[in-house]
């Protein structure tokens, strides 16, 4: 059985299908997905009926699903129609239409029932996900990580926090990982990752990454941060939105990584999709 993680799809339904279909996640195989399947690209309807069919799917709550969840509660409320249209709300709410009754009450009630962040165990690590990280001034030191220390940190989370985090949590210097390079890793999308470098290079922060947020060809990668001395030279986040929302101008892609063994798949955006 293995793990696998990406976020951040943002309507691309086409990409996601290829990444699928070449990954090939068995069905004993479990697959989490951290928010923000919405918005932007030409499909957010069929990136939510896709990730749902995955077997042993997991799906976390990002900062997009809850706009569109605000927008059905206030439907008459125009500074919501206005943030979620500015956001790349408008081919959700496309799609949406086109749904039988039946079908959108279906998939509106799944997105309410989604968490905001959950955790696993993959070898001897743990891993923390969530759509856009923690807030660092919640933090407290532990010699020893369990499921019920980390619920009780999810739990204690600032649903803002968690759903639009960006600057304090990429720029804290260490976070879980312990000198001995023992403790969770956390895994976040939200934050595509060439703004993950420019809170690196524009803030008061002495956080390093292992690489640049693009390849030699300009496409956007996933990049391991905080590695140091206080974490046992061990990368205690990851930031996996490689930038799909940009679409294949910004060389966007959709970034998948096996935690088993941290093989990185990907699938670049391509044009018209």
């Amino acid at each position: 059985m293995a793990t696998y993680v990406f976020s951040d799809v943002h309507g691309h339904h086409r990409t996601l299908e290829r990444l699928l279909e070449r990954v090939q996640p068995s069905s004993e195989d479990e697959v989490w997905v951290l928010g923000d399947m919405v918005d932007r690209g030409p499909d957010p309807v069929g990136v939510i009926r896709t990730c749902r069919a995955i077997p042993n799917v997991h799906v976390i709550l990002g900062n997009h699903e809850d706009m569109m969840l605000e927008f059905f509660h206030r439907p008459y409320d125009r500074v919501m129609s206005f943030q979620w249209g500015f956001n790349g709300g408008h081919t959700t709410q496309k799609g949406l239409s086109k749904l039988s009754e039946s079908e959108l009450i279906d998939t509106i009630n799944w997105v309410e029932n989604l968490p905001l962040g959950d955790h696993v165990e993959v070898g001897d690590r743990s891993y923390i996900l969530v759509h856009a990280g923690l807030n660092p001034l919640t933090f407290s030191s532990r010699s020893r990580w369990t499921d019920i220390t980390m619920d009780n940190l999810l739990h204690y989370q600032n649903r803002e926090d968690l759903l639009w985090i960006r600057d304090e949590f990429w720029g804290w210097p260490h976070l879980f990982v312990d000198e001995d390079g023992k403790g969770p890793i956390v895994i976040a999308g939200h934050t595509p990752v060439p703004y993950v470098e420019d809170i690196l290079n524009l803030g008061d922060t002495e956080v390093t990454a292992d690489q640049g947020p693009r390849n030699e060809n300009g496409e956007c990668q996933i990049m391991h941060l905080g590695a140091c001395k206080a974490t046992g030279g061990i990368a205690d986040r990851w930031a996996i939105d490689c930038g799909a929302a940009g679409g294949h101008d910004f060389r966007g892609r959709i970034g998948m990584v096996r935690l088993d063994d941290g093989e990185e798949f990907y699938e670049s955006i391509r044009e018209g999709e």
